[in-house]
């Protein structure tokens, strides 16, 4: 009988706050702070400091190319946000619900900017691919591609009421876009380097770009009706929406990461790619005005007292014209204690507070800023869910509820189901930890050579002993639980025992370890073991050795050879037969402890291998490595089970739950991650079919990836197809051709029936069981049903012309269902665009084409008149319920500048009266008084 194993899936993935490689930015309340964590969004609560909901992709595909790379929210009321990710899909999300409510497919790289425009109906992004797409994120489609970057986009400004778009590149250039014309309308050049990042002001006055110049360079925005008037304006100024304005000197002299305005457009935030934000203050028009006044007329004063020592009179006058200077002032410069990855402004501001800034470090950190005209100050930060710093080791308790992390300045301990941070201990750079018998105290090695003694319960460093000369490399325990073996890169392994002494005046019970034997190597000691019967301890050395001796009396037993690196890690299984080792070689080695015989040697990953664990009481194993994957092996079998993909960086540390129903995971990009066992068997036959299909699809990607890098670059300000091919559009179209083969067959059988039946052959005609017991026609209607919308046009590009044919005879039919329509129009549109020369070419299409022109139209003009009585009526019920009640249906913000309004005047009315009161009470006593 072929041997079943259980499957391994990932269930959770903690300890990451906020991603490096991408932006954070509020939502539209201003109370939540999104912030990416690797493939996931996680929406913190700014004041409480939790995190209130995670956005996970529902996707089986999991790891580096499933990361969010950027984020958008909505900027008008809605709960919508959009994040695009590595592999260049975007993801549009419902927040309040937490649900993914479309994906779509458009760009063949990362996807690095995404905008709305006001309303939220268009989105825009921008991707390494050097193409910007736009999409209608009510019709879930991509609307169309603009080309003509010859480098990655990096960032995105809509103008003019989402009519205009204006782009930012890696390659020096701005460039605006009529979306109206699809159009590019004006290249702007004079940047000495790439262009990082742009933002325009609320009103719509100013564009500021950032690059790695000195200096910020800011443009006028011409309005669509403001060089009406002028009738000597060129043709050329005509197309000049950007125009520049002038520059401003910056502060620092590192490059720009992100430029943008607050919400009220006073003030504009310049983060630069380490650890300061410039805050600069935006002066209204008549301050500005004001200001350049001011000067002009110092400017004016100095000339005359020049002109005045001379004896000459100068009657010159200055022109004022207001300056960038004038406009935007250096408020003050925020510094951070660590490089700043990306800011946010929050939508809302305080009474007290001028804006608040949210930043987000590289070291997995947020931090909040209130902005005061004369200082800033931090309010808040969320620090606790994660570590600083890669998470170099993790361990599981023996009733697997505790697990303990290290990292390079401290301890703490989750609960491995919730994911939730229990106990945050500071301490030394820790490389490896272990939970002593009872789960009460853990014992930590550092990278300094001490062993730190920690209280789990109370969360505090009982005791420091100073162990080994080097680094504690290896920590693990004695079979006895009497206590345990360190290995160090002072060449000693040392046996320590657990010592209790009771603290005086109180209950507890104080723990503290004691040396009671070593043994001297003759190289770095990297990893230790301990056999579980207690017979043996091995010690991977730095001169790429296994030696392994006695437990009881410490003689020398065996040496194992092999590897042409140094072993990184090993374990012995629990019956003590086998011992593994894996190495910088990126090989695992199977070792019989009896001999020292090597029965199989593995090539185990495409990097080191970091971490081996047999799961207790088999001879499977869980392998680790550089490559960011873990492996789950048959040691008896020498065969491959298993890959789980999911971490982005690499994986330091690895560790089984007693039961090995779970194992954890810590990684350099500074996740934890937790692998459930299921209940699902698997084969290890199909587990092989299915890996040789995954390398034969990624094979077919890279070669088409290869073809269109060898593609000429596309010409100037050129527009295409916005989605792209995918696993999904090609699975799509072959259901089409499938469902549209099975209706061809169908209908022939009919037509056979119905000529038997005229026969006079009573024969019983019986439809096909795989059409559901539809007609033929709305068969393929739902088989076209299925494919989502945004790949519709990839989809029916696949289709050869024939079926292409076969489609359009349908159509006629499935116009008649209201909604449809919509989709019938589009299916008719793509395919005119597609075969237009051979349509026309062939004659018996003429007919069909003509039949579906004065089809199309009507139908069209019906849904059409439809959805304008619908608004009409809906228009009128509200002005209905606007009559009866003030409540809904009313502007509240209007609603609300009415009432502050009436408040106001009534405070203004309350001060005039007290003011005549005080008057008529002087009057009173100045006209009483005798000598008055």
């Amino acid at each position: 009988m072929v041997k079943s194993y259980l499957r391994y899936e990932p269930a959770t993935a903690f300890g990451v706050i906020a991603s490096v490689d991408t932006n954070i930015t509020y939502d539209t309340t201003g109370k939540h702070l999104l912030a990416p964590a690797l493939e996931k969004v996680g929406v913190w609560h700014v004041r409480q400091g939790v995190c209130a909901k995670t956005l996970t992709p529902s996707t089986q595909n999991r790891g580096p190319s499933l990361a969010v790379t950027s984020i958008a929210a909505v900027p008008s009321s809605s709960s919508l946000i959009a994040s695009g990710h590595a592999d260049g899909s975007i993801r549009i999300w419902d927040c309040e619900r937490g649900t993914c409510e479309t994906t779509l497919n458009g760009h063949k790289g990362a996807t690095t900017i995404l905008r709305f425009n006001k309303t939220g109906s268009i989105l825009a992004s921008g991707s390494k691919d050097n193409d910007i797409v736009i999409w209608d994120v009510i019709g879930e489609v991509g609307l169309y591609r603009l080309r003509g970057h010859r480098d990655q986009i990096t960032d995105l400004a809509f103008l003019d009421s989402g009519k205009k778009l204006v782009s930012a590149s890696k390659d020096k250039f701005l460039r605006v876009w009529d979306l109206d014309t699809q159009h590019c309308t004006q290249i702007i050049g004079g940047h000495h380097s790439e262009i990082w990042s742009i933002d325009v002001d609320p009103e719509q006055r100013y564009l500021v770009t950032g690059s790695a110049d000195s200096e910020l360079r800011f443009y006028t925005i011409k309005r669509e009706n403001t060089d009406t008037d002028n009738k000597d304006t060129s043709i050329e100024n005509k197309w000049e929406i950007l125009k520049p304005f002038g520059e401003i000197q910056r502060q620092n002299k590192e490059r720009v990461a992100t430029l943008r305005f607050n919400k009220s457009g006073t003030l504009l935030a310049c983060q630069v790619a380490g650890k300061t934000v410039e805050i600069y203050r935006v002066l209204d028009e008549t301050e500005s005005k004001r200001k350049a006044k001011r000067r002009v007329n110092r400017k004016k004063e100095k000339k005359s007292s020049k002109t005045a020592e001379n004896g000459t009179s100068n009657t010159d006058s200055l022109i004022t014209s207001v300056t960038v200077p004038d406009v935007f002032k250096l408020l003050q410069t925020i510094r951070a204690t660590k490089k700043i990855s990306s800011i946010s402004f929050s939508p809302i501001t305080s009474k007290t507070s001028l804006a608040t800034l949210a930043l987000s470090l590289n070291n997995n950190l947020l931090e909040i800023y209130s902005i005061d005209t004369n200082s800033t100050t931090k309010t808040s930060s969320i620090e606790l869910q994660g570590h600083r710093s890669d998470v170099r080791s993790v361990t599981l308790s023996s009733d697997s509820t505790l697990l303990m992390s290290t990292s390079h300045n401290s301890v703490k301990i989750w609960n491995p189901s919730t994911g939730s941070c229990l106990r945050t201990i500071e301490s030394g750079y820790g490389l490896c930890s272990l939970f002593v018998p009872g789960n009460k105290f853990a014992v930590i090695g550092t990278k300094s050579g001490n062993l730190e003694i920690i209280d789990v319960r109370s969360g505090t460093s009982v005791e420091v002993v100073k162990a080994h000369t080097g680094s504690i490399q290896s920590i693990v325990a004695t079979s006895d639980g009497s206590g345990f073996v360190t290995g160090s890169s002072d060449h000693d392994v040392k046996f320590w025992e657990y010592e209790t002494t009771k603290v005086r005046g109180q209950d507890s019970v104080s723990l503290t370890v004691s040396n009671v034997r070593n043994i001297q190597m003759n190289d770095d000691v990297i990893v230790v073991a301990v056999s579980p019967d207690g017979k043996h301890v091995a010690a991977a050395l730095l001169d790429c050795t296994v030696k392994v001796y006695y437990m009881d009396t410490q003689k020398f037993f065996l040496t194992l050879y092999g590897h042409k690196l140094p072993v990184l890690c090993m374990d012995i299984s629990s019956d003590g037969d086998l011992i593994v080792t894996g190495s910088a070689d990126k090989n695992i080695k199977i070792w019989g402890l009896d001999f020292g015989d090597c029965h199989k040697s593995i090539f185990a990953h495409a990097d080191s291998v970091t971490a081996v664990k047999f799961v207790r009481n088999t001879h499977y194993i869980f392998t680790a490595g550089k490559d960011r994957v873990v492996k789950y092996w048959d040691a008896d079998k020498f065969e491959l089970l298993l890959t789980l993909q999911g971490h982005h960086a690499e994986i330091w540390c690895l560790s089984i739950s007693h039961r090995g129903d779970f194992l954890v995971t810590g990684s350099h990009d500074r996740s934890i991650r937790r692998w459930d066992r299921t209940e699902e068997p698997f084969f290890l036959e199909e587990e092989k079919e299915k890996r040789l299909e995954e390398m034969f699809d990624a094979d077919l990607d890279n070669l088409e990836n290869r073809n269109l890098s060898q593609q000429e670059l596309p010409e100037e300000g050129a527009v295409a197809i916005a989605g792209k091919k995918t696993q999904e559009t090609l699975s799509g179209t072959d259901s089409i051709i499938e469902a549209l083969d099975i209706a061809a067959e169908e209908l022939k059988r009919m037509s056979e029936y119905q000529e038997e039946k005229r026969k006079g052959k009573g024969v019983e005609f019986k439809s096909n069981v795989m059409m559901l017991g539809l007609s033929p026609s709305d068969y393929i209607l739902r088989s076209v049903s299925k494919v989502h919308t945004n790949d519709l046009e990839q989809t029916l590009l696949a289709l050869p012309f024939a079926d292409a044919l076969k489609l359009l005879t349908y159509l006629k039919d499935w116009s008649l269902n209201p909604d449809k329509v919509e989709v019938v129009c589009r299916i008719a549109t793509v395919l005119l665009q597609l075969h237009h020369n051979q349509l026309v070419a062939t004659t018996t299409t003429r007919p069909l084409l003509a039949l579906l022109k004065d089809i199309l139209h009507a139908r069209v003009k019906e849904c059409k008149d439809t959805l304008g009585f619908n608004l009409a009526a809906m228009d009128h019920i509200k002005q209905l319920m606007a009559t009866k009640s003030d409540a809904p249906f009313r502007d509240a913000k209007s609603k609300l500048q009415e009432i502050r309004a009436k408040q106001s005047k009534r405070v203004e009315a309350r001060g005039d009266t007290k003011g005549e009161r005080r008057k008529k009470k002087k009057q009173k006593k100045d006209d009483g008084h005798v000598w008055s």
